[in-house]
């Protein structure tokens, strides 16, 4: 079944709803990842405050994956599947380049990652 993410907010239930599908507590996925289960518990209450690689990993585990595809209001959906052996981005058309005005633009505001947290 595809979710469909559109903001950051949708992350977190999605997470709670793939770990509880596959039947596993949180305890259990942080002692797959290493981690303390309040550690995880913090990543599952606002993941958009992880890592990308992080995610990742959370998502394998969960047994799932992120798959992009174009949207379709500038055209037919194109689903990326990319695997080890296949280099998806020598397939895709480049995207129109941007004028200087509009590749330069503010940096978006980040939240630093918890420095007493080890990964």
């Amino acid at each position: 079944m595809d979710y469909p993410i559109r903001t950051l907010q949708q992350i977190r239930p999605l997470l709670v709803g793939l770990r509880k599908r596959k039947g596993i507590s949180q305890a259990e996925v942080a002692a797959l990842l290493g981690v303390a289960q309040q550690s995880y518990a913090k990543i599952e209450a606002n993941p958009a405050a992880t890592s990308v690689e992080r995610l990742f990993t959370i998502l394998r585990l969960l047994g799932s994956e992120i798959v992009l595809t174009q949207n379709s209001e500038r055209g037919a959906a194109m689903v990326l599947d990319a695997t080890p052996d296949q280099t998806p981005a020598a397939s895709m058309p480049l995207p129109a380049t941007k004028s200087k005005r509009e590749a330069v633009a503010a940096p978006s505001k980040m939240t630093p990652p918890n420095k007493m947290e080890h990964w």
